[in-house]
């Protein structure tokens, strides 16, 4: 608890000047000192430390007018970040009154207790070029990083309060007219036309939806989320992807549907050109979440983000980046429909390495959902990914619902409007016959590849495999090289790695 009989001292931005230079002074901390700014923080650098000194502001969303709010703002962002980061957020420090009208830094302390003339956020320092926007401009960041990413963010949701007071439509709906309030301010950087067109699509949306968002509210996907989820808020500690710098001033930003807080990571990375990136993240949280159902609200979701963002960059004054956020979100909230695509091929051919390299070409952002037998067959036996299964996991009735089950999640996928490619051997012409006419009762394109190669390929692939969802190895590939697989009417690629004429192809396939 807060001891707020015992607060003085800094109340204003100008009383804060003094606070400010004195964090500013190498002497203070006996070494060289950078100071960032942002609209809510003075951030001190220094050492193995970094030191936040929120602003004496206030704002609609965002009040730190009184030293006790801050106080409160200082311990809640400790509280909430230690959730992903608890080796960063070291605690609290005061800044106290010292000799001749100066200032002393207090010992650091886990809550804001006794006299300050303000508090401090204390944080172990990272190698800014373990942030992952550092990483996304150098080229650092790859889809195996990304699937970690995954894994950490739908972990942190999984275990993240619930809230059924908060959230659903009525919530997404204050953004969505709070961005459009803000946006018609400078018509002259938007277009009153244009923004009437986001207006009216998101409102569409928003309305279509309604009943979803609320239901995913009540059935608890209403959580205490990040809030502020994309690449700069992200870093590296001892080599784990790890979450930092939550939202922790304003809970409707904070408290919000798991999937919105996602869209803002998948949008950055969208925004970076970097689709492929927000692919493999996005199938990885797919697998671990299985949210197929949340699916149609993405659009809605990746354009409000986007909206947000060209609103934000609108008001400090960088027009063009606005702009752009500002054409990413009509972008996303009218995307192109859904394709249903499917790969087949014996084990070793290639199928799930195509199927990734496909997919972020395929339908709305961030591209296609990959369905990979070898995973929805473990899934349904009830094991790990990577365990090995017996044999009778691999009788033929088995392999009959293992295929019902991907047409099943491949209709579901496409009918919330989003693209899918099934990475299946698909031996059987039955099989294959499946995908086409589910693609015909749904009214969508399909795409059909078979994939080849030298059985010698094909068996050094599989027996070279570590950690894999797939148990084939060189018996598997022999005896599927005996099976009668019938009128292959799909357009038949040899895939040899590295072979950059046969992607080619592939992708010509599925345009």
């Amino acid at each position: 608890m807060l001891d707020w009989g015992m607060m003085t001292g800094a109340s204003s931005p100008a009383d804060q000047a003094a606070i400010a230079a004195f964090l500013s002074d190498p002497a203070t901390h006996g070494g060289d000192v950078e100071r960032i700014d942002t609209h809510g923080s003075m951030v001190f650098l220094t050492g193995d430390r970094v030191y936040k000194l929120k602003r004496a502001v206030s704002f609609p969303y965002m009040d730190y007018g009184t030293r006790e709010k801050r106080a409160a703002a200082c311990e809640a962002e400790v509280k909430l970040n230690r959730r992903t980061a608890p080796s960063l957020y070291l605690g609290l420090a005061p800044v106290l009154r010292g000799a001749a009208d100066g200032f002393r830094l207090g010992p650091l302390v886990q809550r804001a207790e006794g006299e300050a003339e303000d508090w401090l956020v204390v944080m172990a320092r990272v190698d800014r070029e373990a942030l992952f926007d550092r990483m996304a401009e150098s080229g650092r960041l790859d889809a195996d990083l990304m699937r970690r990413l995954a894994d950490a963010v739908a972990a942190f949701h999984a275990s993240a309060e619930r809230f059924t007071d908060r959230g659903g439509q009525a919530a997404m709906r204050w953004v969505v007219e709070d961005n459009v309030a803000e946006l018609a301010e400078r018509p002259d950087l938007f277009g009153p036309d244009r923004l009437a067109r986001l207006a009216d699509l998101s409102r569409v949306a928003l309305d279509r939806h309604a009943g979803l968002l609320d239901l995913r509210r009540d059935g608890g996907l209403v959580r205490y989320c990040h809030g502020d989820l994309h690449l700069r808020n992200i870093c590296l500690v001892d080599g784990q992807p790890t979450l930092f710098d939550c939202i922790e001033f304003n809970d409707d930003i904070a408290i919000v549907d798991v999937l919105y807080d996602q869209a803002f990571l998948l949008m950055d990375l969208e925004h970076r050109g970097l689709r492929s990136l927000a692919n493999a993240l996005f199938n990885r949280m797919l697998e671990r979440t299985g949210d197929i159902g949340g699916l149609v609200l993405l659009p809605l979701f990746l354009s409000t983000r986007a909206a947000v963002r060209a609103k934000v960059e609108a008001s400090a004054g960088k027009d063009r980046s606005a702009r752009e956020y500002f054409d990413h979100a009509l972008t996303a909230i009218d995307p192109p429909g859904p394709k249903l695509v499917a790969v087949g091929g014996l084990s070793g051919s290639g199928k799930t390495t195509v199927a990734r390299m496909l997919a972020p070409d395929i339908g709305p952002a961030p591209g296609a959902v990959v369905l990979r037998s070898d995973a929805v067959r473990k899934e349904l036996w009830g094991v790990a990914e990577t365990d090995r299964l017996p044999p009778e996991a691999y009788a033929p009735d088995m392999t009959h619902r293992v295929y019902a089950e991907l047409a099943d999640r491949a209709r579901r996928i496409v009918s919330a409007g989003h693209g899918v490619v099934v990475d299946a051997v698909h031996a059987r012409i039955g099989e294959r016959a499946a995908l086409e006419d589910l693609a015909r009762r749904l009214g969508v394109p399909f795409r059909g590849i078979w994939l080849e190669a030298p059985p010698e390929v094909l068996i050094a692939r599989v027996e070279a495999r570590t950690g894999d969802a797939s148990d084939a190895g060189e018996s598997v590939v022999r005896r599927q090289l005996t099976y009668a697989l019938g009128e292959i009417s799909w357009p038949r690629v040899v895939h040899l790695d590295g072979d950059e004429d046969s992607k080619s192809k592939l992708r010509q396939i599925i345009s």
